[in-house]
Formats: structure tokens, C-alpha cells, sequence
């Protein structure tokens, strides 16, 4: 008789213990997927690192010292004389 009385109280402790194990198995889902994610930027900063770091090494290697012309269209602007670079505005009473 007097396990009866208590009975309810251990159904409820048996079923927070329920919550408890769901909320850490939503919580473990939750730190597997961010885990994954987390992965895949490792991979990829690391396969950034090594493209810049490529890049770099390929910068610093001797080039050919060969003097570079303008394009054909800016050696028409550098050859030709520049317009006056202020604007002559016309009277007030000339209109």
C-alpha cells in the first residue's frame, strides 16, 4: 500500500528523465551538424591557405624585365594637348 502512494511521483521522475534524455539528443544532433559545418570551413580555409600561399610563391618568381607600351587608345590621350581645366562660364547679361 504504501508503494502505491509514491507510485505517481516516480512516473513523474521517469518522465522528466524522458525530457532530459530528448533534450540531449536534440542538443547532440544540433553539435554533430555544427560539427560538420564546422569541418567543411576547416577544409576549405585550409585549400584558401594553400591557393594564396601558391599564388604568392608564383608572384615572387623572376619575370622578364620587358619595358610595357600603353594600349594603342591611351597613347592617343597622352600624345594629345589637354583641354583647360577650367570652364569659362558666360556672363549673366551675354544670355
Amino acid at each position: 500500500m504504501r508503494f502505491r502512494l509514491f507510485r505517481p511521483r516516480i512516473e513523474a521522475h521517469i518522465r522528466r528523465s524522458f525530457e532530459y534524455l530528448e533534450e540531449a539528443n536534440l542538443a547532440w544532433v544540433e553539435h554533430q551538424a555544427a560539427a560538420e559545418h564546422h569541418a567543411a570551413l576547416a577544409k576549405m580555409y585550409s585549400e584558401r591557405i594553400a591557393r594564396i600561399e601558391s599564388e604568392i610563391k608564383n608572384s615572387h618568381q623572376v619575370r622578364p624585365m620587358v619595358p610595357r607600351q600603353p594600349p594603342e587608345d591611351l597613347r592617343d590621350e597622352i600624345e594629345r594637348p589637354k583641354a583647360e581645366s577650367v570652364v569659362a562660364y558666360p556672363t549673366r547679361t551675354a544670355r
